[in-house]
């Protein structure tokens, strides 16, 4: 059996994530909320943005790329859900339990979806493995397209040089967002930011939208369509539905994020 389709179910184990304030504070400071944003800024009021969590889980991710199946550093990041039971807490620990939920085979590479689940949420990393399919397996359903052109909601945020650099404070350690030899070997000209710091953005962002404070997201999911080099503008672009929001980011002509939808209390 090919080696990368025998991880489905896979068990990840578990583990107990912790963090503070501090930790919470710094991770709205990366996607781009302000000074004037007091509940997400200041300990006196502060509310966690529920997308810091997809940080914690991150370890299953690492834990998955030491089994050997695959070569963790040709792995990128391909799509991400997350579902909020309730808020996070201002800081502590949290128990969480991974898995290997699916494994896809898209013929040329395969994809393999990682489920992290904790009290406050589950959430599931569509990880792509070029040269790692072609074994007959299942292909990954088709996501749903999201037209924005024309939406009435968009907002601008300048990617500033150091943002990745800032950004891995908080925990993703990948080196193609630090190492510039790591980065060329993905064929990129330079280190390149973290899709999940361009979905925290643009999460952050549509909550105005939908008309909800941004901690009160509830599902979110999104594809990671391109990425996305500093020193350039992100443009997020959002529509409210009858069942949520619809959005979309992208760096001048080139969609970044695709197939976004948000769902907030």
């Amino acid at each position: 059996m090919n080696a990368v389709a025998a991880l489905k179910g896979h068990d990840l184990g578990t583990r107990v994530v912790s963090y503070d304030e501090s930790d919470a504070i710094l991770y709205a400071l990366c996607v781009e909320a302000g000074p004037d944003e007091l509940p997400l800024v200041y300990e006196r009021d502060l509310h966690v943005l529920p997308t810091f969590g997809l940080g914690l889980g991150l370890w299953a991710v690492e834990e998955a790329g030491t089994l050997g199946a695959y070569d963790r550093l040709k792995s990128l990041h391909a799509a991400q859900q997350l579902t909020v039971h309730e808020p996070l807490p201002r800081g502590g620990k949290l128990e969480m339990r991974a898995r290997v939920a699916e494994v896809w085979d898209k013929g040329s590479a395969a994809t393999i979806d990682i489920a992290v689940e904790c009290e406050q949420f589950t959430a599931t990393y569509a990880i792509h493995l070029p040269g790692s399919g072609g074994w007959g397996g299942e292909r990954a359903p088709s996501s749903p397209r999201v037209d924005l052109d024309g939406a009435e909601y968009e907002d601008r945020y300048r990617i500033e040089p150091n943002l990745p650099a800032l950004y891995r404070l908080t925990g993703d350690l990948h080196p193609v967002h630090i190492d510039p030899e790591v980065s060329a070997g993905y064929g990129f000209d330079r280190p390149i930011l973290h899709g999940l710091c361009t979905l925290g953005i643009a999460a952050r962002s549509v909550a105005g939208a939908a008309g909800a404070e941004p901690w009160e997201l509830r599902e979110l999911r999104a594809r990671f369509a391109a990425p996305v080099l500093p020193d350039n503008t992100l443009t997020v672009r959002a529509r409210h539905t009858g069942d949520g929001t619809d959005f979309d980011a992208r760096i001048d002509a080139t969609g970044v994020l695709s197939g976004g939808h948000a769902r907030f209390r």
